[in-house]
């Protein structure tokens, strides 16, 4: 079966009922409380405009783009950055790996910077090299504009490859 447009774009906005286990949820506890009903937040996956703005609002602080992603992805119960940044950081950290499995971002935050950054170094060489630009301008860039610069530079070349 192929899927459509409205099939892709649909599943970006499908929610998740998230359980967050008791131990998470109140790590002091001794056990020796009553049972409680399971406690529940609904997640929706971080599409890519989303990584962006965080991205861009984050700066390289990595704790900052932790509270945004689970604040942006947060359905209910609605949260405020601010309110993030007060829950404690064994709930933030199981929220964001929840963010992550959802949004299809479940590989470790090491890999998926490894994973970026080298073809991304290579792609700013590329347009450095081609466009003479400097690594600052190539910093500047979206991920959107060095895409669209790069297949320029691919179609370029096919189009030389053509009339050879």
């Amino acid at each position: 079966m192929t899927l459509t447009t409205e099939d892709l774009l649909f599943s970006a906005e499908i929610t998740h009922s998230i359980t967050i286990p008791a131990h998470i949820l109140h790590p002091a506890a001794t056990g020796n409380e009553s049972p409680s009903e399971p406690d529940t937040v609904e997640l929706r996956p971080l599409r890519l405009i989303d990584l962006q703005r965080i991205q861009k609002a984050a700066q390289n602080q990595s704790y900052l783009s932790s509270v945004l992603m689970v604040q942006q992805a947060l359905v209910a119960p609605q949260m405020t950055i601010d309110q993030v940044n007060h829950l404690h950081a064994g709930l933030v950290q199981f929220l964001l790996q929840e963010v992550n499995r959802i949004s299809g971002l479940g590989i470790a935050g090491d890999e998926l910077h490894q994973t970026v950054q080298a073809p991304l170094a290579k792609a700013c060489f590329i347009l450095a090299r081609e466009f003479g630009w400097t690594p600052e301008q190539c910093a500047g860039l979206t991920m959107g504009q060095i895409l669209l610069y790069l297949e320029m530079l691919g179609n370029n070349q096919e189009d030389n490859d053509v009339s050879r």
